[in-house]
Protein backbone atom coordinates (compact mmCIF):
# COMPACT_ATOMS: atom_id res chain seq x y z
CA UNK A 1 0.00 0.00 0.00
CA UNK A 2 1.84 3.27 -1.11
CA UNK A 3 2.07 5.98 1.82
CA UNK A 4 1.13 8.48 -0.77
CA UNK A 5 -2.54 6.94 -0.16
CA UNK A 6 -1.89 8.62 3.32
CA UNK A 7 -2.87 12.21 1.60
CA UNK A 8 -5.91 12.76 0.29
CA UNK A 9 -6.24 16.63 1.62
CA UNK A 10 -8.24 15.96 4.26
CA UNK A 11 -6.39 18.20 6.83
CA UNK A 12 -7.20 21.63 5.72
CA UNK A 13 -11.11 20.59 7.17
CA UNK A 14 -9.60 18.80 9.72
CA UNK A 15 -7.65 22.35 10.75
CA UNK A 16 -10.94 23.82 10.68
CA UNK A 17 -12.59 21.85 12.67
CA UNK A 18 -10.49 21.62 15.02
CA UNK A 19 -8.55 24.87 15.33
CA UNK A 20 -7.81 24.95 19.39
CA UNK A 21 -6.56 21.37 19.12
CA UNK A 22 -3.87 22.94 16.13
CA UNK A 23 -3.18 25.81 17.94
CA UNK A 24 -2.65 23.71 21.07
CA UNK A 25 -0.13 21.67 18.96
CA UNK A 26 1.60 24.69 18.09
CA UNK A 27 2.46 26.05 21.46
CA UNK A 28 3.48 22.53 23.06
CA UNK A 29 5.94 22.25 20.12
CA UNK A 30 7.44 25.13 21.23
CA UNK A 31 7.58 24.48 24.51
CA UNK A 32 9.04 21.59 24.19
CA UNK A 33 11.61 22.52 21.84
CA UNK A 34 12.36 25.53 24.14
CA UNK A 35 12.41 23.08 27.30
CA UNK A 36 15.33 21.61 26.65
CA UNK A 37 16.95 24.54 26.67
CA UNK A 38 18.78 24.87 30.10
CA UNK A 39 18.74 28.86 30.37
CA UNK A 40 14.96 28.99 29.84
CA UNK A 41 14.65 26.41 33.12
CA UNK A 42 14.39 27.98 36.81
CA UNK A 43 17.37 25.85 37.89
CA UNK A 44 20.73 26.34 39.26
CA UNK A 45 23.92 26.63 36.48
CA UNK A 46 26.10 25.11 39.29
CA UNK A 47 27.71 21.82 38.71
CA UNK A 48 25.01 20.90 35.60
CA UNK A 49 27.34 17.53 34.78
CA UNK A 50 26.54 16.13 37.65
CA UNK A 51 22.97 17.26 37.60
CA UNK A 52 20.53 14.30 37.21
CA UNK A 53 17.66 15.59 34.74
CA UNK A 54 15.32 12.59 35.33
CA UNK A 55 12.44 14.77 36.79
CA UNK A 56 13.20 17.38 33.81
CA UNK A 57 12.89 14.22 31.10
CA UNK A 58 10.05 13.14 32.75
CA UNK A 59 8.18 16.38 32.03
CA UNK A 60 9.16 16.40 28.61
CA UNK A 61 8.20 12.80 28.39
CA UNK A 62 4.59 13.81 29.61
CA UNK A 63 4.34 16.58 27.13
CA UNK A 64 5.33 14.46 23.91
CA UNK A 65 1.80 11.80 25.57
CA UNK A 66 0.00 14.92 25.53
CA UNK A 67 1.57 15.87 21.69
CA UNK A 68 0.74 12.64 20.95
CA UNK A 69 -2.95 12.69 22.45
CA UNK A 70 -3.39 15.53 20.29
CA UNK A 71 -2.47 14.07 16.94
CA UNK A 72 -4.49 11.04 17.66
CA UNK A 73 -7.10 13.26 18.00
CA UNK A 74 -6.60 15.44 14.84
CA UNK A 75 -5.64 12.19 12.51
CA UNK A 76 -9.49 10.21 11.85
CA UNK A 77 -9.28 6.89 13.15
CA UNK A 78 -9.50 5.42 9.82
CA UNK A 79 -6.48 7.02 8.77
CA UNK A 80 -4.65 5.75 11.92
CA UNK A 81 -5.83 2.28 11.50
CA UNK A 82 -4.08 2.22 7.50
CA UNK A 83 -0.73 4.08 9.13
CA UNK A 84 -0.59 0.73 11.59
CA UNK A 85 -1.08 -1.39 9.32
CA UNK A 86 1.57 0.18 6.76
CA UNK A 87 4.14 0.18 9.80
CA UNK A 88 3.70 -2.99 10.04
CA UNK A 89 3.60 -4.20 6.19
CA UNK A 90 6.53 -2.06 5.70
CA UNK A 91 8.49 -4.28 8.63
CA UNK A 92 7.25 -7.62 7.70
CA UNK A 93 6.88 -7.71 3.61
CA UNK A 94 9.13 -5.39 2.18
CA UNK A 95 12.67 -5.23 1.37
CA UNK A 96 14.68 -2.56 1.96
CA UNK A 97 14.49 -0.74 -1.54
CA UNK A 98 10.66 -1.01 -1.08
CA UNK A 99 11.05 0.66 2.33
CA UNK A 100 13.12 3.17 0.99
CA UNK A 101 11.03 4.28 -1.68
CA UNK A 102 8.36 4.52 0.72
CA UNK A 103 9.88 6.92 3.12
CA UNK A 104 11.56 9.21 0.42
CA UNK A 105 7.80 9.67 -0.57
CA UNK A 106 6.94 10.48 3.16
CA UNK A 107 10.17 12.54 3.61
CA UNK A 108 8.90 14.78 0.67
CA UNK A 109 6.36 16.30 2.78
CA UNK A 110 4.26 17.70 -0.56
CA UNK A 111 1.10 18.11 1.29
CA UNK A 112 0.37 18.28 4.97
CA UNK A 113 -1.09 15.06 5.13
CA UNK A 114 2.68 13.83 5.05
CA UNK A 115 3.60 16.09 7.49
CA UNK A 116 1.05 15.34 9.89
CA UNK A 117 2.21 11.77 9.55
CA UNK A 118 5.54 12.23 9.67
CA UNK A 119 4.93 14.41 12.68
CA UNK A 120 2.91 11.39 14.69
CA UNK A 121 5.67 8.79 13.81
CA UNK A 122 8.35 11.39 15.15
CA UNK A 123 6.59 11.32 18.39
CA UNK A 124 5.52 7.55 18.99
CA UNK A 125 9.17 6.95 18.90
CA UNK A 126 10.49 9.72 20.90
CA UNK A 127 7.95 8.88 23.28
CA UNK A 128 9.37 4.55 23.09
CA UNK A 129 13.15 5.91 23.29
CA UNK A 130 12.58 8.46 26.65
CA UNK A 131 10.54 6.06 28.27
CA UNK A 132 13.20 3.45 28.37
CA UNK A 133 15.73 5.81 29.01
CA UNK A 134 14.19 6.92 32.16
CA UNK A 135 14.11 3.34 33.46
CA UNK A 136 18.14 4.43 34.22
CA UNK A 137 17.06 6.89 36.52
CA UNK A 138 20.04 8.80 35.78
CA UNK A 139 19.84 11.59 33.02
CA UNK A 140 23.52 13.19 32.65
CA UNK A 141 23.12 16.83 31.45
CA UNK A 142 25.40 15.14 27.71
CA UNK A 143 21.80 12.59 27.61
CA UNK A 144 19.25 15.50 28.53
CA UNK A 145 20.73 18.09 26.01
CA UNK A 146 21.23 15.60 23.10
CA UNK A 147 17.66 14.42 23.12
CA UNK A 148 16.55 18.00 22.74
CA UNK A 149 19.02 18.67 19.84
CA UNK A 150 17.09 15.58 18.56
CA UNK A 151 13.35 16.96 19.30
CA UNK A 152 14.38 20.29 18.07
CA UNK A 153 16.26 19.31 14.62
CA UNK A 154 12.54 17.00 14.15
CA UNK A 155 9.89 19.78 15.04
CA UNK A 156 11.85 22.50 12.52
CA UNK A 157 12.06 19.71 9.31
CA UNK A 158 8.81 19.24 9.61
CA UNK A 159 7.87 21.28 6.16
CA UNK A 160 4.34 22.33 7.62
CA UNK A 161 3.65 22.38 10.97
CA UNK A 162 7.27 23.88 12.21
CA UNK A 163 5.80 26.55 14.61
CA UNK A 164 8.98 28.46 14.20
CA UNK A 165 8.90 28.73 10.05
CA UNK A 166 7.28 32.05 10.85
CA UNK A 167 7.52 34.44 13.95
CA UNK A 168 3.92 35.30 14.40
CA UNK A 169 1.62 32.68 12.66
CA UNK A 170 -1.46 34.61 11.08
CA UNK A 171 -3.47 31.04 12.07
CA UNK A 172 -3.09 32.04 15.59
CA UNK A 173 -1.54 35.00 16.53
CA UNK A 174 -4.16 38.13 15.93
CA UNK A 175 -5.52 40.56 18.49
CA UNK A 176 -8.17 38.67 19.72
CA UNK A 177 -10.09 41.74 20.69
CA UNK A 178 -12.83 43.98 18.65
CA UNK A 179 -12.90 46.75 20.86
CA UNK A 180 -8.82 46.26 21.24
CA UNK A 181 -8.60 46.05 16.69
CA UNK A 182 -10.78 49.63 16.41
CA UNK A 183 -8.45 51.52 18.97
CA UNK A 184 -5.22 50.04 16.65
CA UNK A 185 -6.98 51.43 13.76
CA UNK A 186 -7.60 54.85 14.97
CA UNK A 187 -4.03 55.61 15.34
CA UNK A 188 -2.72 58.12 13.10
CA UNK A 189 0.82 57.96 13.61
CA UNK A 190 1.95 54.99 11.58
CA UNK A 191 5.27 54.42 13.33
CA UNK A 192 3.47 54.51 16.58
CA UNK A 193 0.59 52.14 15.04
CA UNK A 194 3.14 49.77 13.59
CA UNK A 195 4.73 49.41 17.14
CA UNK A 196 1.49 49.01 19.01
CA UNK A 197 0.09 46.66 16.60
CA UNK A 198 2.85 44.23 17.19
CA UNK A 199 3.17 44.46 20.89
CA UNK A 200 -0.64 43.94 20.96
CA UNK A 201 0.03 40.60 18.88
CA UNK A 202 2.89 39.58 21.26
CA UNK A 203 0.41 40.12 24.27
CA UNK A 204 -2.44 38.00 22.80
CA UNK A 205 -0.39 35.04 21.70
CA UNK A 206 1.02 35.11 25.35
CA UNK A 207 -2.55 35.13 26.57
CA UNK A 208 -3.19 32.47 24.11
CA UNK A 209 -0.09 30.34 25.19
CA UNK A 210 -1.50 30.58 28.81
CA UNK A 211 -4.84 29.37 27.40
CA UNK A 212 -3.02 26.07 27.70
CA UNK A 213 -1.37 26.15 30.66
CA UNK A 214 -4.09 26.73 32.87
CA UNK A 215 -4.87 24.10 35.07
CA UNK A 216 -8.52 24.90 36.10
CA UNK A 217 -9.79 24.39 33.09
CA UNK A 218 -8.16 22.02 31.27
CA UNK A 219 -6.96 18.20 31.32
CA UNK A 220 -3.73 16.93 30.67
CA UNK A 221 -0.76 16.81 32.93
CA UNK A 222 0.95 19.37 35.48
CA UNK A 223 4.01 18.99 33.09
CA UNK A 224 2.60 20.32 30.22
CA UNK A 225 1.13 23.26 31.71
CA UNK A 226 4.49 24.16 33.03
CA UNK A 227 6.71 23.70 30.22
CA UNK A 228 3.83 26.38 28.07
CA UNK A 229 4.87 28.70 31.25
CA UNK A 230 8.59 28.11 31.03
CA UNK A 231 8.19 29.38 26.88
CA UNK A 232 7.38 32.41 28.24
CA UNK A 233 10.27 32.77 29.71
CA UNK A 234 11.77 32.26 26.17
CA UNK A 235 9.22 34.13 25.10
CA UNK A 236 9.87 37.37 27.08
CA UNK A 237 13.72 37.71 26.22
CA UNK A 238 12.23 38.62 22.47
CA UNK A 239 9.50 40.25 24.01
CA UNK A 240 12.09 42.79 26.18
CA UNK A 241 14.29 43.17 23.17
CA UNK A 242 11.05 44.42 20.63
CA UNK A 243 10.18 46.84 23.38
CA UNK A 244 14.38 48.37 23.80
CA UNK A 245 13.87 48.48 19.97
CA UNK A 246 11.04 50.32 19.80
CA UNK A 247 12.14 52.95 22.37
CA UNK A 248 15.05 53.41 20.65
CA UNK A 249 13.47 54.06 17.13
CA UNK A 250 10.31 55.88 18.75
CA UNK A 251 9.93 59.72 17.88
CA UNK A 252 7.26 59.92 19.97
CA UNK A 253 8.90 60.84 23.27
CA UNK A 254 5.71 60.11 25.27
CA UNK A 255 4.67 57.01 24.01
CA UNK A 256 8.65 56.09 24.43
CA UNK A 257 8.21 56.53 28.60
CA UNK A 258 5.45 54.80 28.57
CA UNK A 259 6.49 51.40 26.85
CA UNK A 260 9.62 51.47 28.87
CA UNK A 261 7.34 51.06 32.12
CA UNK A 262 5.73 48.48 30.35
CA UNK A 263 8.76 46.93 29.91
CA UNK A 264 9.86 47.21 33.33
CA UNK A 265 6.81 45.64 34.90
CA UNK A 266 7.77 42.56 32.45
CA UNK A 267 11.29 42.42 33.81
CA UNK A 268 9.83 42.20 37.44
CA UNK A 269 7.10 39.98 37.09
CA UNK A 270 9.28 37.56 34.91
CA UNK A 271 11.50 37.63 37.62
CA UNK A 272 8.88 36.93 40.18
CA UNK A 273 7.90 33.88 37.99
CA UNK A 274 11.20 32.52 36.94
CA UNK A 275 13.65 33.36 39.60
CA UNK A 276 11.18 33.00 42.65
CA UNK A 277 7.61 31.10 42.47
CA UNK A 278 9.56 28.43 39.70
CA UNK A 279 12.63 28.16 41.39
CA UNK A 280 14.06 24.53 41.57
CA UNK A 281 10.77 23.29 40.89
CA UNK A 282 11.71 19.74 39.34
CA UNK A 283 13.32 19.47 43.36
CA UNK A 284 9.69 18.89 44.69
CA UNK A 285 8.07 16.10 44.11
CA UNK A 286 4.14 16.87 45.17
CA UNK A 287 1.93 17.26 43.04
CA UNK A 288 -0.04 19.53 45.07
CA UNK A 289 2.80 22.02 45.49
CA UNK A 290 3.66 21.90 41.41
CA UNK A 291 0.09 22.43 40.95
CA UNK A 292 -0.12 25.52 43.36
CA UNK A 293 3.17 26.56 41.92
CA UNK A 294 1.97 26.25 38.39
CA UNK A 295 -1.29 28.22 39.31
CA UNK A 296 0.66 30.97 40.95
CA UNK A 297 2.61 31.29 37.86
CA UNK A 298 -0.15 31.30 35.66
CA UNK A 299 -2.27 34.10 37.40
CA UNK A 300 0.98 36.49 37.29
CA UNK A 301 1.53 36.13 34.08
CA UNK A 302 -1.93 36.08 33.01
CA UNK A 303 -2.74 39.52 34.83
CA UNK A 304 0.74 41.37 33.61
CA UNK A 305 -0.37 40.20 29.81
CA UNK A 306 -4.03 41.84 30.58
CA UNK A 307 -2.77 45.18 32.29
CA UNK A 308 -0.08 45.33 29.59
CA UNK A 309 -3.30 45.08 26.78
CA UNK A 310 -5.43 47.19 29.01
CA UNK A 311 -2.56 50.26 29.69
CA UNK A 312 -1.83 50.38 25.73
CA UNK A 313 -5.42 50.60 24.94
CA UNK A 314 -5.58 53.31 27.24
CA UNK A 315 -2.69 55.48 26.33
CA UNK A 316 -5.06 56.00 23.24
CA UNK A 317 -8.25 55.99 24.62
CA UNK A 318 -8.74 56.15 28.48
CA UNK A 319 -12.39 55.80 28.24
CA UNK A 320 -12.19 52.04 27.44
CA UNK A 321 -12.83 49.77 30.54
CA UNK A 322 -10.74 46.72 30.86
CA UNK A 323 -14.09 44.43 31.40
CA UNK A 324 -14.91 45.64 28.08
CA UNK A 325 -11.81 43.64 26.87
CA UNK A 326 -11.53 40.97 28.86
CA UNK A 327 -14.52 39.40 31.04
CA UNK A 328 -13.21 38.87 34.63
CA UNK A 329 -10.36 41.87 34.66
CA UNK A 330 -9.27 43.87 37.81
CA UNK A 331 -8.28 47.19 37.79
CA UNK A 332 -4.64 48.17 39.38
CA UNK A 333 -7.02 50.42 41.78
CA UNK A 334 -8.60 46.86 42.80
CA UNK A 335 -5.67 44.54 43.35
CA UNK A 336 -3.68 47.45 45.35
CA UNK A 337 -6.86 47.85 47.38
CA UNK A 338 -7.36 44.06 48.28
CA UNK A 339 -3.03 43.78 48.91
CA UNK A 340 -3.60 46.63 51.38
CA UNK A 341 -6.34 45.02 52.82
CA UNK A 342 -5.14 41.64 53.05
CA UNK A 343 -1.69 43.05 54.20
CA UNK A 344 -3.28 45.16 56.68
CA UNK A 345 -5.47 41.64 58.19
CA UNK A 346 -2.18 40.19 58.38
CA UNK A 347 -0.60 42.66 60.57
CA UNK A 348 -3.57 42.81 62.62
CA UNK A 349 -3.15 39.00 63.55
CA UNK A 350 0.65 39.48 64.30
CA UNK A 351 -0.29 41.75 66.95
CA UNK A 352 -3.13 39.96 68.41
CA UNK A 353 -0.45 36.83 68.77
CA UNK A 354 1.85 39.13 70.97
CA UNK A 355 -1.25 40.54 72.84
CA UNK A 356 -2.95 37.30 73.45
CA UNK A 357 -2.67 35.27 76.17
CA UNK A 358 -1.68 31.52 76.39
CA UNK A 359 -5.91 30.82 76.32
CA UNK A 360 -6.60 32.81 73.42
CA UNK A 361 -3.13 32.29 71.55
CA UNK A 362 -3.64 28.81 70.02
CA UNK A 363 -7.47 29.67 68.69
CA UNK A 364 -5.47 33.05 67.19
CA UNK A 365 -2.68 30.97 65.39
CA UNK A 366 -5.55 28.50 64.17
CA UNK A 367 -7.02 31.26 62.75
CA UNK A 368 -4.21 33.53 61.40
CA UNK A 369 -2.67 29.97 59.40
CA UNK A 370 -6.13 29.99 57.86
CA UNK A 371 -5.75 32.90 56.46
CA UNK A 372 -2.07 32.69 55.42
CA UNK A 373 -3.42 29.70 53.54
CA UNK A 374 -5.53 31.86 51.45
CA UNK A 375 -2.75 34.65 51.53
CA UNK A 376 -0.73 32.12 50.14
CA UNK A 377 -3.53 31.11 47.11
CA UNK A 378 -4.56 34.58 46.07
CA UNK A 379 -2.41 37.75 47.43
CA UNK A 380 1.27 36.41 47.08
CA UNK A 381 0.47 36.96 42.99
CA UNK A 382 0.34 40.42 43.82
CA UNK A 383 3.23 41.15 45.67
CA UNK A 384 5.97 43.45 44.66
CA UNK A 385 9.41 41.02 43.65
CA UNK A 386 11.22 42.78 46.55
CA UNK A 387 8.88 41.62 49.21
CA UNK A 388 8.17 38.02 47.52
CA UNK A 389 11.49 36.26 49.25
CA UNK A 390 10.43 37.77 52.98
CA UNK A 391 6.72 36.91 52.90
CA UNK A 392 7.58 33.02 51.57
CA UNK A 393 10.30 32.98 54.42
CA UNK A 394 8.53 33.99 57.26
CA UNK A 395 5.16 31.85 55.50
CA UNK A 396 7.34 28.78 55.95
CA UNK A 397 8.51 28.98 58.58
CA UNK A 398 4.69 29.62 61.06
CA UNK A 399 3.12 27.40 58.80
CA UNK A 400 5.91 24.40 59.62
CA UNK A 401 4.67 25.35 63.91
CA UNK A 402 3.16 23.04 65.66
CA UNK A 403 0.17 23.57 67.88
CA UNK A 404 2.20 22.15 70.66
CA UNK A 405 4.82 24.92 70.03
CA UNK A 406 2.45 27.64 69.78
CA UNK A 407 1.75 26.95 73.61
CA UNK A 408 5.08 25.35 74.54
CA UNK A 409 8.36 26.92 75.33
CA UNK A 410 9.07 27.65 71.50
CA UNK A 411 6.61 30.32 71.26
CA UNK A 412 9.78 32.76 72.98
CA UNK A 413 11.50 31.66 69.46
CA UNK A 414 8.38 32.27 67.38
CA UNK A 415 7.68 35.25 68.74
CA UNK A 416 10.71 36.67 68.02
CA UNK A 417 9.93 36.53 64.23
CA UNK A 418 6.11 37.87 64.51
CA UNK A 419 7.74 40.49 65.91
CA UNK A 420 10.05 41.15 63.25
CA UNK A 421 7.51 40.29 60.64
CA UNK A 422 5.11 42.81 62.11
CA UNK A 423 7.58 45.40 61.61
CA UNK A 424 8.10 44.64 58.16
CA UNK A 425 4.48 44.39 57.07
CA UNK A 426 3.68 48.05 58.32
CA UNK A 427 7.02 48.92 55.87
CA UNK A 428 5.10 47.12 53.17
CA UNK A 429 2.05 49.10 54.04
CA UNK A 430 3.43 52.54 54.13
CA UNK A 431 4.99 51.85 50.24
CA UNK A 432 1.73 50.24 48.80
CA UNK A 433 -0.60 53.38 50.27
CA UNK A 434 2.02 55.57 48.45
CA UNK A 435 1.18 53.99 45.39
CA UNK A 436 -0.56 56.40 43.07
CA UNK A 437 -3.78 54.73 42.49
CA UNK A 438 -3.95 54.59 46.07
CA UNK A 439 -3.98 58.48 46.80
CA UNK A 440 -6.59 60.31 48.87
CA UNK A 441 -8.03 56.43 49.26
CA UNK A 442 -8.52 56.22 53.19
CA UNK A 443 -8.22 52.65 54.14
CA UNK A 444 -12.33 50.57 55.05
CA UNK A 445 -11.37 49.61 58.76
CA UNK A 446 -14.77 48.45 58.75
CA UNK A 447 -14.45 46.01 56.20
CA UNK A 448 -10.74 44.97 57.56
CA UNK A 449 -12.36 44.41 61.17
CA UNK A 450 -14.68 42.26 59.34
CA UNK A 451 -12.72 40.04 57.47
CA UNK A 452 -10.46 39.48 60.56
CA UNK A 453 -13.58 38.50 62.96
CA UNK A 454 -14.70 36.51 60.28
CA UNK A 455 -11.24 34.04 60.17
CA UNK A 456 -11.87 34.49 64.59
CA UNK A 457 -15.13 32.86 65.05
Amino acid sequence: MPMGSLADNWVSSIKKKNRDVFSELDVLLRALDRFFNVDNLPLSKEDMANRNFFDELSAARDTILRIVGLLETIIPEGKKNVYWFQKFAHSKFLNDKKRDALREELYKQDVPEKSLFLLYDTFINLKGIISDILKTEHIPYLTFTNIGQIVGREIRENTFFNPFKMDLNPDFDMIENREVSCVVKEIKDPEVKKYCSMLLLYLFRFLRYLRYADTSSRFGSLSSSLLIILLLRSEFTGFLAYFDKAARKLKDEEFRTFLKVISYQFSMESKRVFLQELREIFRNKSPQYLKGKIENSHGILKNLAEQSIVQLVHFFHPDVKGTEIFDAFITKLEQSLRLREDVLILNRFLALMEEGTNERRLHIFDAMRNFMLYFQSFTFKLLRYDDYEEFISFFNKVLAFSRDEVNGKGFDKMLDKLRQFRIFTETCLRQISSRTELSDLPVDMERVENSLNQYLQ
